[in-house]
């Protein structure tokens, strides 16, 4: 960072202050970042989170899929919001209202099969969980047969080039749709709300890291952040479909709000329009350039060259 200066964003629940040269001592401030995830389920709040290659270390990935390898989210079962995830002294844990709790080891047993797996139309392998597993999904869901997978270190990520285009050729992603990171402001939330009957959660969003402290719709113009010792570069914003409007405490889908709302001020500039099409914006996703520790409450700060 030779060549740059930063100017401080400022909360992780992330906040906003005045630039300066270098950044100054972290100062306590509240950060929220729902980490642990299965494509789809709810979000866990944790204490810190750790990134490695264009991810985040504690941020391990596990996919539903059908039992041809297709990838199933809460676009096609919206109940899989309603399942929480744990990740404790090296065993996954499942919970769901009226099913007991699941829990099973991080590291399986090479003996499991490595399945390929299709997601967003690309190839990508997934250690499956085993029968247990899939039989609780699968009873839970009470649709269809399902599996879970689990993306191993060793596994060769997507491209994120291959997705959107404009993303650089070193930028790679496991499971998520299309970048490992995505950030909102809570002020871009609260302005939302204000235009909606009835109020929605960070948790309709899922972005892994929520600052606090900016302008609405702040993150937008992000380019370079660095937050802890962590560097990240913006890169595309979030399109946002259908699965914002999956209602987080009940898993129902409305097809409505908050998505027809975000349409009507949030749609991109037309120059833009073969990128996003009529998709709304709402959120940004990030690279990770330089690896490193998150805690809650760390400053952000906005590189500034």
């Amino acid at each position: 960072m030779s060549s740059s200066s930063t100017s401080r964003l400022s909360r992780i629940t992330l906040h906003f202050l005045p630039a300066v040269k270098q950044p100054a001592r972290r100062q306590s401030v509240p950060a929220a970042s729902p980490a642990h995830r299965v494509n789809g389920p709810a979000p866990r709040r944790l204490a810190w989170l750790q990134t490695r290659f264009s991810a985040l270390s504690c941020r391990r990935f596990w996919l539903v899929t059908k039992e041809d390898g297709h990838m199933v989210t809460a676009r096609q079962e919206p109940r899989l919001v309603l399942i929480s995830v744990g990740c404790e002294n090296g065993y996954l844990t499942l919970n769901a209202p009226e099913m007991k709790k699941l829990c099973f080891p991080v590291n399986l047993p090479r003996k499991n099969p490595v399945q390929n797996c299709r997601v967003f139309g690309l190839n990508i392998q997934g250690r499956d969980c085993g029968d247990e597993a899939a039989q609780w999904i699968t009873t839970f869901l009470n649709t269809e047969p399902y599996r879970l997978v689990h993306f191993e270190p060793s596994m060769v990520p997507r491209k994120s080039k291959d997705i959107i285009n404009l993303f650089r050729t070193t930028d790679e992603v496991a499971y998520p749709d299309c970048s490992p990171v995505l950030i909102l402001t809570e002020a871009s939330l609260e302005d939302l709300n204000t235009r909606l009957e009835k109020k929605v959660k960070i948790e309709n969003f899922r972005p892994n890291i929520l600052v606090t402290g900016c302008s609405a719709y702040e993150e937008d113009s992000w380019e370079e952040i660095l937050i802890g010792d962590v560097e990240m570069k913006g890169t595309v914003s979030c399109a946002r479909c259908i699965l914002t409007t999956v209602n987080p405490d009940t898993g129902v889908l409305d097809r409505k709000e908050p998505l027809e709302t975000l349409k009507s001020y949030r749609l991109c500039d037309p120059s833009q329009q073969h990128l996003y099409k009529s998709s709304p914006l709402f959120g940004r996703y990030f690279a990770v350039d330089k690896t490193g520790t998150i805690q809650v409450g760390d400053p952000v700060y906005k590189i500034v060259q």
